[in-house]
């Protein structure tokens, strides 16, 4: 078990905890959760130690081994990945390196023997005997096949890094797992290894993610970091927000209920307080007045952006028609003979590991790259926008004001108007003057969805636009396309969000389509852990 007694931490005048109490106990997984900057990186380093609280502590169990997900892909570089992973377990790999320098002496000694029995049986009793075959089987299970291990990291790819550093924090069975954002760049089939791995795990995980898909399956409580505490709720993501939700509209309801009889008896005091024969009735009336209190309710640190398409025009029955496109990037045929057709009001999830191909794809029909071959056809009554994944042509050295930024994409006038819309975005006051050029990049995102917004299209093209998103602003676009009632193709590795959105999956797949017609989890059910390795193997 892990927990914390009074933990706060401040930098500056900004408090970031303060207070906490909180106890993560073994087999429960925690999903750790709240605003950007919350602080939910930080408390998991207050967790590990590498940051100490101004007040408070951080106590874990007697003999209990703690593992974190390393951040820093280049720290390992002159390891082996086989031995990257070992090296999860600090003092596993130290009894393996004493007892091999050991065996290595020429001139072994009856002291040398008997450290070397003292290490056997450590090693022993830490399960070292399967440690090789067990990191193995971690690697494999991420798709790091057994021709990499005894590479040197430096010679394996970036994206191959991370599933080596996972499978490192996974390895020898931690009695307590910290991990931050573990999905980012893994494939479908890895992702689904890794939710299996966690869900059979038996000790204490804390997991920071804005999958809300993985948070979904993994966890059983969430930890909600809000004004600088943390709360919390038994369930996994789905509860804790339907249960928050429904909590404040109950507030809120009941609050309304209160305000009304509040007013009826304030009214019959002011009437009858001056009549005799009604006086003991007001005098009964005031004492009930005075024992009404209203809920407090504190809005939450939370800011959901206001996220709503509607198109200026309804689609006729021709859309798209999609014939023989072919397209290579530099080497590579990343587009082989592709055909399709899209019909009006549908919302198709493009998919499948090579996200070169699918931009490629979404920039030929945005009119940003010539096909080599076919052509497309879009209908007349269609107006379409696009959503890149790289959109820094649009913010990199503008030195435009928000205001600027986005009159140059409306018909607005008006500043009222045009920081009407920014505010949608949460955008407002002062924050409507930043520059375009310094914007973060979950700020460049809304602005690129705040600009769609305005286009008034009744066709959407959204390539990745989840990435750089917080859970708030992903939830608010995810229910915005929900909504929309035209024609919507995108991308994206969020699992809900294309599950929640898409009635139509297309996969591109070594150039070639698989047109499918359902919902994304009915695609997946059809593969098994191997098929998507096949098709995702990076």
């Amino acid at each position: 078990m892990i927990s914390t007694v009074g933990v706060s931490l401040q930098y500056g005048g900004r408090i970031l905890f303060e207070g906490v109490n909180a106890n993560f106990t073994k087999g429960n997984c925690y999903g750790l959760i709240g605003a950007n900057g919350a602080g939910k990186s930080t408390f998991l380093k207050i967790l590990s130690g590498e940051i100490e609280p101004n007040k408070g502590d951080v106590i874990i169990s007697d003999g209990e081994r703690m593992s974190v997900l390393k951040q820093d892909h280049f720290e390992f570089d002159e390891m082996e990945v086989l031995e990257t992973v070992m090296q999860g377990n600090a003092r596993l790999f130290e009894v393996m390196s004493e007892k091999d320098a050991l065996y290595a002496k020429p001139d072994f000694s009856n002291e040398d023997g008997i450290r070397a029995s003292e290490l056997e049986e450590e090693f022993a009793e830490m399960g070292g005997w399967a440690a090789e075959s067990d990191a193995e089987i971690i690697l494999n299970g991420l798709g790091i096949k057994p021709e990499l291990h005894h590479l040197k990291m430096k010679e394996i790819g970036a994206e191959k890094k991370v599933k080596v550093l996972l499978a490192r924090a996974l390895f020898g069975n931690p009695d307590i797992l910290l991990l931050d954002e573990p999905t980012n760049h893994l494939d479908l089939a890895s992702i689904r290894w890794l939710e299996d791995f966690l869900m059979n795990f038996e000790n204490t995980v804390i997991v920071v993610s804005h999958d809300r898909y993985f948070l979904n399956k993994v966890c059983t409580h969430i930890a909600d970091i809000d004004y600088s505490k943390i709360t919390m709720y038994i369930g996994n993501y789905d509860f804790w927000y339907e249960y928050t939700q429904m909590t404040l509209k109950q507030a809120k309801e009941q609050n309304k209920k209160i305000e009304a009889k509040m007013k009826d008896l304030q009214e019959f005091i002011s009437r009858f307080s001056a009549n005799a024969s009604k006086s003991k009735q007001a005098s009964s009336r005031k004492k009930l007045l005075d024992n009404l209190t209203l809920n407090n309710i504190q809005p939450s640190s939370r800011r959901y952006p206001y996220v709503a398409f509607k198109p200026d025009r309804e689609v006729g029955n021709d859309l798209l028609e999609v014939n023989g496109i072919s397209k290579t990037i530099g080497e590579r045929k990343v587009l082989d003979n592709v055909s399709f057709i899209i019909r009006p009001n549908d919302k198709v999830a493009f998919i499948g590991s090579d996200t070169l191909a699918k931009t490629t794809l979404f920039k030929i029909l945005a009119g940003e790259l010539e096909p080599d071959e076919g052509n497309f056809k879009w209908g007349v009554t269609t107006s379409q926008s696009y959503f890149p994944s790289d959109n820094s042509a649009f913010f990199d050295g503008c030195e435009y004001s928000l205001i600027d930024w986005l009159r140059q994409f409306t018909t607005l006038h008006l500043e009222t108007d045009i920081r009407g819309w920014l505010g949608r975005m949460l955008f407002s006051g002062e924050e409507a003057l930043k520059k375009a050029n310094v914007l973060s990049g979950g700020e460049r995102v809304r602005c690129m969805l705040c600009k769609m917004m305005l286009s008034g299209a009744n066709v959407l093209m959204l390539d990745e636009p989840t990435n750089h998103l917080d859970l708030e602003s992903i939830t608010a676009l995810n229910e915005g396309l929900i909504r929309f009632p035209g024609t919507l193709l995108m991308t994206s590795h969020d699992h809900q969000f294309v599950q929640t959105i898409a009635t139509r999956v297309i996969e591109i797949n070594h150039g070639k389509i698989n047109d499918f017609q359902g919902t994304y989890d009915e695609y997946i059910d059809k593969l098994d852990i191997d098929s998507l390795r096949d098709r995702y193997d990076d």
